[in-house]
């Protein structure tokens, strides 16, 4: 757990923490969804939602990643010459944000298809 939080503070709280409201929104309409099981059209529409949560949270993980980035080569600019372990330790920092989001992502996917190869789906 300690290795995650640090993880998760590498990443910078206001992405990492969309992230999470996005994942946790998307948890929630899939479990709404598998509420209604017997109603196959409500199902369909919270699984919709619940698709399009977890592609907000892999867009807003490559969001975080873009301004870090951008943010690393001003300073970058700003310095001059820079040396390859200041750029590498910047690349894999501004990367935890985008692996956040494509975990929920795929979090997201496994859900769906596994309601839908399920025997209580419609």
């Amino acid at each position: 757990m300690k290795w995650f939080m640090q993880f998760f503070y590498e990443g910078g709280w206001l992405f990492m923490s969309m992230v999470t409201i996005a994942a946790l929104a998307m948890l929630v309409f899939f479990g709404i969804a598998l509420g209604k099981r017997t109603d196959p059209k409500r199902a369909q529409f919270y699984l919709t939602i619940t698709n399009d949560l977890g592609l907000l949270a892999l867009m807003i993980g490559l969001l975080g990643q873009i301004i870090g980035l951008y943010q690393a080569m001003e300073y970058i600019a700003e310095m001059g010459e820079v040396s390859m372990q200041l750029l590498a330790g910047g690349i894999k920092v501004s990367s935890h944000t985008t692996l956040y989001g494509f975990f929920w992502f795929i979090i997201t996917k496994l859900l769906i298809v596994g309601y839908r190869i399920s025997p209580f789906s419609a």
